[in-house]
């Protein structure tokens, strides 16, 4: 008896772990680490989750400061409300919604420059990476970043 209940459990867990990767590997829906384009050193871990049906957002949940810098940075160079406001808990991603394989349409903020860009997202390396474009106009003018995907509750991230 206590063998049998032993392997349902083992057998539910690996169910559910797989079911949760499978998820994982085709929707941004989590935290995500980005990266320093001029250092190539992590720069914060951002959290998009989804808004409604078709929405998914963005802010900032840490940051990983430069020297002299602490986590409560300020978006200095952002415009109207946002200015001086703190950089961890911001929203900046907002309106993205599916097409195929890739989230479009939306906004992306920079708290570096506080400028917004549009910005479309795919996933790739079965749902461990984000590439995430930012663009002004036309996309074949922006850049990409790629962020990886962190597990905060193991705390790894």
């Amino acid at each position: 008896m206590l063998f049998k209940l032993l392997s349902t459990t083992v057998l539910a867990t690996l169910f559910s772990v797989n079911v949760f990767a499978a998820a994982a590997a085709d929707s941004p829906i989590g935290y995500w680490k980005t990266i320093d384009d001029k250092t190539g050193q992590p720069k914060s871990i951002v959290h998009i989750w989804q808004i409604d049906d078709q929405h998914l957002a963005g802010k900032v949940v840490r940051i990983y400061p430069k020297p002299g810098e602490t986590q409560a940075k300020l978006c200095d160079a952002c415009q109207g409300e946002l200015h001086n406001q703190p950089v961890v808990g911001m929203q900046i991603l907002a309106d993205l919604t599916k097409e195929d394989a890739e989230w479009q349409h939306g906004h992306i903020l920079d708290p570096e420059n506080g400028k917004i860009y549009q910005v479309s997202m795919r996933l790739g390396d079965n749902g461990r990476h984000l590439n995430v474009h930012g663009y002004i106009g036309i996309p074949l003018f922006g850049r990409t970043q790629t962020w990886d995907r962190v597990d905060l509750l193991s705390g790894k991230g």
